[in-house]
């Protein structure tokens, strides 16, 4: 069986407000289950440079933020605490939407022997997809935890959860995954 690592991605608490409030027992189930588990947690969270230095204007996404937003210094940038990293848990920021994006995530997986990636963030339709289909070409083996995932727009989150992402990996819910692993959920 290949080495399996949870990334918990972006989130932090200002991505955490355009989502039900529903969405973070998800994520903290999906968390206690790796951990339960045995299973590496990697948390990959936006952090930009101070003054937005590393966003072209050109960009949608991040040309347009306010350049205080998801700094160091910006208290919505941080990882919610109720799926903080534990000691010994890897953090690793980006800088655009993919959890690969201007960082060494590759590195560090590739050192830790990971070949099999289980997906959980905030938004399907930014991190979650960018990272599945980046991490696909890169031949790891993908799984998208579908309800430790969520998008402010319910229908794309479905649409790419069922459509499009189920034909680039798999796709399960936090309680399938934790039974296939053993540890429940």
């Amino acid at each position: 069986m290949s080495r399996t690592a949870l990334l918990l991605m972006d989130l932090q608490v200002s991505h955490l407000s355009h989502v039900p409030d529903t969405y973070l027992p998800h994520a903290v189930r999906a968390l206690h289950t790796a951990r339960a588990a045995g299973v590496p947690v990697l948390h990959v969270a936006l952090r930009l440079r101070p003054g937005h230095t590393d966003a072209h204007p050109r960009n949608k996404v991040f040309g347009a933020l306010p350049p205080h937003l998801f700094t160091a210094d910006d208290p919505g940038a941080a990882i919610h605490p109720d799926v903080a990293p534990a000691d010994g848990e890897i953090v690793v920021h980006k800088n655009r939407i993919s959890a690969f994006a201007g960082n060494d995530l590759q590195q560090v997986l590739v050192a830790q022997g990971i070949e099999h990636l289980v997906l959980a963030g905030i938004a399907t339709g930014g991190i979650v997809l960018s990272t599945a289909l980046q991490a696909v070409d890169l031949d790891y083996q993908v799984t998208v935890l579908s309800d430790a995932c969520a998008d402010p727009n319910p229908a794309l989150h479905d649409t790419l959860v069922h459509d499009v992402l189920a034909r680039r990996g798999e796709v399960t819910t936090v309680a399938e995954w934790g039974r296939a692993l053993g540890a429940g959920a």
